[in-house]
């Protein structure tokens, strides 16, 4: 094979899995996360931050190298008598200045810039964490709001055909009025039904579209469309492992206690003005004489020497600013105190949900199969001529309510799991019930949307 049609080979396999349709390319899951770490807004100010950060850095570290530092002076001098002195003077030099000793500044101020960087990185991953779970959400809500549709089509093809068929009664004279006025209001409260999860679905495309980056097209036109289906996805995390891994791997953590090191570094900057300043300096300079006696007018040289400095008192300035260094370190102190409990009451709230989703799973997979039945037994009355009309459309009825809640038990499902994952700072491990090891495919097979509303599967 030729190195171009090998190289072009990996490309295609590298490329995630898009296939156009109509023009609009169609994304997984997987393919719009790692999109919207490609191109989400928010994570591209955080990398910008970093990049800030890194600036940061390299002018701290400029602590440690030696300044070129040059400079001149000429000045003229009207004067009002004679005199033999000079009127013009001019100097000018070039100095070479190392700091030997800062009272622990440079050393200081190069940790802090090396924390706040480290400080940058865990913001970027909080955000991309966040815009991750975010994308998840958005993903389960399309999912769902699009089986929603599905549902409300079946619904109303359901009821259109009740319609007709109480209408042809009608007109044989077989029914009254009432039960094709019922078919017609109930075919009438189904319709915007329809049209809501019509919109939700617009909706949920333009959120996702927000959080993936990608530019607005023309009206009603999809800038992707979603592949998938809204299923259960049988996971049981522990809670315990879950807020050790949480309090271990969460960014934000990690940020907090950077913001505490931080306040301990400053506060060593803040105490180093208290303490002498040493620089060693050598150059060469070029200078004039004002006094024709004292030597000829251009003067030039080699210099070296030593410069120190130490302030003795400064009017407590020094002083302020370290007791506020130590009030903002204690402030980081609380608030990683704070940012703990918070994250621990993020993961048991997760969890809960996650409990409570799939309780109403349970719950709603039994009640789904009765509903069924519930239809099929008032459809067989309703032929035999022991039910009425009323009871065909209360448990058609019943039958979407059972469904939607069921779909909408799995979306919740779904995004609990997605939360959890990023309160406890990464995927939970799946794991399956001990003592009942079909238990889950039983479930899954339970909350499955069904094909039409009529029972038929």
């Amino acid at each position: 094979m030729r190195p171009i049609l090998r190289l072009a080979l990996c490309a295609l396999v590298a490329l995630p899995s898009v296939a156009r349709v109509r023009g609009a390319p169609r994304y997984t899951i997987d393919d719009l996360v790692r999109l919207a770490q490609t191109q989400n807004p928010e994570i591209a100010i955080a990398r910008k931050k970093i990049q800030a950060a890194r600036g940061g850095q390299i002018e701290a570290r400029a602590g440690y190298l030696p300044s070129v530092i040059s400079d001149g002076l000429y000045r003229r001098r009207e004067r009002a008598e004679s005199s033999r002195l000079r009127p013009d003077d001019y100097s000018t030099s070039l100095r070479v200045v190392e700091n030997l000793y800062t009272g622990g500044a440079t050393s200081n101020q190069t940790a802090i810039a090396r924390l706040t960087l480290a400080k940058q990185d865990d913001e970027r991953q909080v955000v991309t964490d966040r815009v991750t779970m975010d994308v998840r959400l958005a993903f389960y809500e399309l999912l769902l709001n699009r089986e929603k549709i599905h549902l409300r089509e079946e619904s109303v093809a359901v009821l259109r055909g009740e319609l007709k068929s109480e209408r042809e009664r009608l007109s044989a004279g077989t029914v009254g009025p009432l039960d094709a006025s019922r078919a017609e209001v109930a075919l009438a409260n189904e319709e915007p039904e329809l049209i809501q999860a019509q919109t939700d679905l617009q909706n949920s495309y333009l959120h996702l579209s927000d959080l993936c980056g990608f530019e607005s097209r023309a009206s009603g036109e999809r800038p992707f469309e979603a592949v998938g289906s809204l299923q259960y996805e049988p996971r049981h995390p522990d809670l315990n492992a879950a807020l050790m891994r949480a309090l271990t791997d969460r960014p934000e953590i990690r940020s907090a206690q950077k913001d505490v090191a931080i306040e301990e570094k400053q506060l060593e900057v803040d105490r180093s003005a208290t303490r002498p300043h040493v620089q060693f300096f050598s150059g060469y300079e070029a200078y004039s004489e004002r006094d024709p006696n004292v030597g000829p007018e251009f003067n030039h040289g080699y210099v070296v020497g030593l410069n120190a400095t130490w302030n003795l008192f400064d009017g407590f300035a020094t002083r302020g600013r370290m007791d506020a260094t130590r009030a903002r370190r204690d402030g980081a102190l609380l608030a990683l105190k704070a940012v703990k409990l918070g994250i621990e009451s993020e993961v048991r709230s997760a969890f809960l949900d996650l409990q409570q989703a799939e309780s109403v799973l349970q719950a709603q997979a039994q009640n789904a199969r009765t509903a069924d039945e519930a239809l099929g037994f008032a459809q067989s009355n309703l032929a035999a001529g022991l039910g009425t009309q009323l009871d065909i459309l209360q448990a058609a009825g019943d039958v979407t309510r059972t469904r939607t809640t069921r779909l909408s038990a799995i979306y919740l499902h779904n995004a609990a799991l997605a939360r959890l994952d990023r309160a406890s700072g990464g995927d939970s491990p799946r794991a399956v019930q001990p003592n009942d090891e079909h238990a889950e495919d039983r479930v899954f097979q339970a909350v499955r949307p069904p094909s039409s509303l009529d029972g038929k599967k």
